[in-house]
């Protein structure tokens, strides 16, 4: 038994020096291989723990945003993944000039279809600079509107209103028309516009309107909130009510137009105020005898 340990470990220690090939004059062993390996695991392992941890607590109690968090942990690790190769590298007997021949084959794999990865990883270093977006904007995309959750290498993930996550390569956001409703302001203008019937007293729908979203908590007191007299249209007296609100998530701004509504309903049903709906006024000409056919319904079964 002590005859076959000493077999089976001389054997491991053999396969441990087998040579793999050679760095010039240097042999380069599977054991130099694997040390390599395994420290750019564990590094790469610590340099995410760390990012997710210390990096992240230290800077978010300097008071710092998380667009900013999220910019110095990116490039932190960065240079940290790159140090880890770079040293890693030496020990398998691979020189760093290989990275000039990486250059080149990168530059051949570029013109055979990965110019779109290289669009998107060069886009969203360039998102993570200029901001154009940043994580928790409302962005609204051709038929999408979420908040920005994360700006990744190869695209940005986005959540819309109804919870759905979606997937938007990083290029799109230098390429195609993007509106950030909060790049500047969270602060938005929103619009409620009401019909109200013919004759009823538009001072005082004007009044009640402006009412209805003056006493809203979410309702902006930096901004006036207006109403304006519309038009007279078809079947009612139009009446928009402008009023301004801070988004911070995509329903934000329908949860506060809708307790608006709810309000102005409230308060002209108090005041007798009707709100229009589409109708139709028919008028006889009396200035000549009518003419009235009663038909039994009965009769009209028979017939039929």
């Amino acid at each position: 038994m002590q005859m076959n340990w000493q077999d089976l470990s001389g054997k491991l220690s053999g396969l441990w020096q087998t040579e793999l090939y050679k760095a010039g004059d240097t042999p380069i062993y599977l054991s130099q291989v694997i040390i390599a390996l395994v420290l750019i695991i564990i590094g790469f392992v610590i340099v995410r723990w760390l990012g997710a941890h210390l990096v992240k607590r230290a800077l978010r109690s300097s008071g710092a945003s998380e667009n900013t968090v999220y910019a110095f942990r990116r490039l932190i690790s960065f240079f940290a993944y790159a140090m880890i190769v770079l040293i890693a590298l030496p020990i398998a007997g691979i020189p760093i000039t290989i990275f000039a021949v990486l250059g080149g084959a990168l530059a051949i794999g570029v013109g055979f279809g990965a110019q779109n990865l290289l669009n998107n990883l060069i886009s969203g270093i360039i998102l993570i600079a200029e901001r154009p977006i940043r994580i928790g904007d409302i962005v609204e995309l051709e038929k999408e509107r979420g908040r920005v959750e994360e700006i990744g290498n190869r695209c940005v993930r986005i959540r819309r209103y109804d919870g759905v996550h979606v997937l938007v390569p990083n290029s799109y956001f230098l390429e195609q028309r993007v509106v950030n409703w909060t790049l500047v302001s969270a602060d938005i203008r929103s619009v409620v516009s009401v019909g109200v019937a013919y004759g009823s007293p538009v001072e005082k729908v004007r009044d009640l309107m402006q009412q209805s979203a003056e006493e809203h908590e979410k309702v902006s007191k930096d901004y006036p909130v207006e109403v304006f007299f519309e038009e007279f249209g078809d079947n009612a007296l139009t009446f928009n009510l402008f009023f301004w609100t801070s988004v911070h998530q995509p329903m934000d701004i329908r949860r506060v137009q809708s307790d608006v509504r709810f309000k102005i309903n409230a308060l002209f049903a108090e005041h007798n105020i009707v709100i229009a709906f589409p109708q139709r006024d028919i008028h006889l000409d009396t200035s000549k005898p009518l003419e009235i056919h009663l038909k039994d319904p009965s009769e009209q079964q028979k017939g039929a």
